[in-house]
C-alpha cells in the first residue's frame, strides 16, 4: 500500500495517475464525441453508449488509485436493491470534490454510468470540461436575484437545460446525480445563506423537482445519499489525494418515486410547497443523522486525547 509513503510522495503519485487516467478516458471520448456533431440520431445513440463505457472505464481507474494510495475503512449504512440496468437519481450532500469520487467508487458497478449536474463556468476546463459535455453532462449557469430582476429573459434557462439533458437521458439506462444544495458547505455559506441545518445548506428544489417531472415515472427510485469525512473535515480532498483519508461513513437510502414527486413547480403553488416541506424533510433527517454521527465520535475522541495525554505525561 502506497498510503504508508510520506503523504506529499502519495500526493504526487495519485495526481498523476489521476491525471493520466482522466486524460486518457477524456482524450478518447472527445474523439467519438465529435461524431456526435454529426445530426444522426442512430450514430448520437452508439457514440453515447461508447462513450459511457469509456466513463465506466475511467472510473474502474480511479478505484484502482483508491486502492493504491489510502487504507480507507467504509462505513455505509444501506437500505437499497439497485441493479445496473435500471434509470436512478441519487441526491447527496455536497462537502467536497471528493463526494463526486466517492459516489462514482461506491456505485461504479451497481447502477449506470452517472451524471452530474455541473455549473458551466466548469465546461472551460481544459479537456475534461469538453469531455463532460461529450458525455451529455448538463451544465448549468447560476444567477443571483438580482441578476435575474436585471435581465428577465435568462429567467428559466437552467431549467430549460435541465429538459434537454433529461430527453437524452431516456435513451439509455442513467443514474442522474444532484447535490441540490447547488455548492459545497461550508461555515461562511452557511451564515450567508441562514441555513436552518447545522451541517448542511439549504437544498434547492426547482431542478430536482424539474428533473422529477420530466423524468420521475422512468426512475426505477430515489437514492438518498448523506456523506461525511469524520477525521478529515477540514481539507478532505487534500488529506484524500496524500492517503490521508481514515474514514468515510455512507448512508444510502432508497426512496419510491411516486405521483406525489412529480407536478408543475412552477404553476402549481400548491405542489411547490408541498415538493419543498418534503425535501425539507428529508433534509432535516440528513442533517441528524450527520449530527448523530458526530455525537458517537466525540466520546472516542475524548478518550484518545485523554490517552495521548496520559502517555505523554509518562
Amino acid at each position: 500500500m502506497l498510503s504508508l509513503l510520506p503523504g506529499p510522495l502519495v500526493l504526487l503519485l495519485s495526481v498523476s495517475l489521476t491525471i493520466i487516467f482522466t486524460a486518457l478516458c477524456a482524450s478518447l471520448i472527445l474523439l467519438v464525441s465529435l461524431l456526435k456533431l454529426l445530426p444522426i440520431p442512430a450514430l448520437d445513440r452508439a457514440c453515447s453508449h461508447i462513450n459511457n463505457g469509456i466513463m465506466r472505464l475511467w472510473l474502474s481507474g480511479n478505484a484502482f488509485v483508491i486502492r493504491l494510495t489510502t487504507r480507507i475503512e467504509w462505513q455505509i449504512e444501506e437500505n437499497s436493491q439497485l441493479r445496473r440496468d435500471g434509470w436512478y437519481l441519487i441526491v447527496s450532500n455536497h462537502q467536497s470534490w471528493t463526494d463526486i469520487v466517492v459516489l462514482g467508487h461506491l456505485f461504479r458497478d451497481r447502477l449506470p454510468v452517472p451524471k452530474f449536474f455541473m455549473k458551466h463556468e466548469l465546461i472551460y476546463i481544459p479537456l475534461l470540461g469538453l469531455a463532460c459535455w461529450g458525455l451529455d453532462m448538463p451544465f448549468m449557469r447560476r444567477y443571483s436575484r438580482e441578476f435575474l430582476l436585471r435581465n428577465p429573459h435568462l429567467r428559466g434557462q437552467d431549467i430549460e437545460t435541465t429538459r434537454n439533458a433529461c430527453e437524452k437521458f431516456r435513451h439509455l439506462p442513467t443514474t442522474v446525480i444532484n447535490f441540490v444544495e447547488g455548492t459545497r458547505v461550508t461555515a461562511q455559506k452557511q451564515a450567508q445563506s441562514r441555513s436552518p441545518y447545522r451541517h448542511l445548506m439549504p437544498p434547492k428544489a426547482a431542478g430536482l423537482a424539474f428533473t422529477l417531472a420530466a423524468m420521475g415515472e422512468q426512475f426505477d427510485s430515489l437514492i438518498n445519499v448523506t456523506i461525511r469525512y469524520p477525521d478529515n473535515s477540514k481539507t478532505p480532498f487534500k488529506d484524500f489525494l496524500m492517503g490521508r483519508m481514515k474514514r468515510i461513513q455512507v448512508r444510502i437510502e432508497e426512496l419510491p418515486v411516486d405521483e406525489a414527486l412529480m407536478g408543475d413547480y412552477f404553476n402549481d403553488k400548491q405542489f411547490k410547497r408541498g415538493f419543498q416541506a418534503w425535501l425539507n424533510q428529508r433534509w432535516q433527517e440528513k442533517d441528524e443523522v450527520l449530527e448523530q454521527w458526530q455525537r458517537a465520535q466525540e466520546p472516542a475522541t475524548v478518550a484518545a486525547r485523554e490517552s495521548a495525554r496520559a502517555s505523554s505525561g509518562n
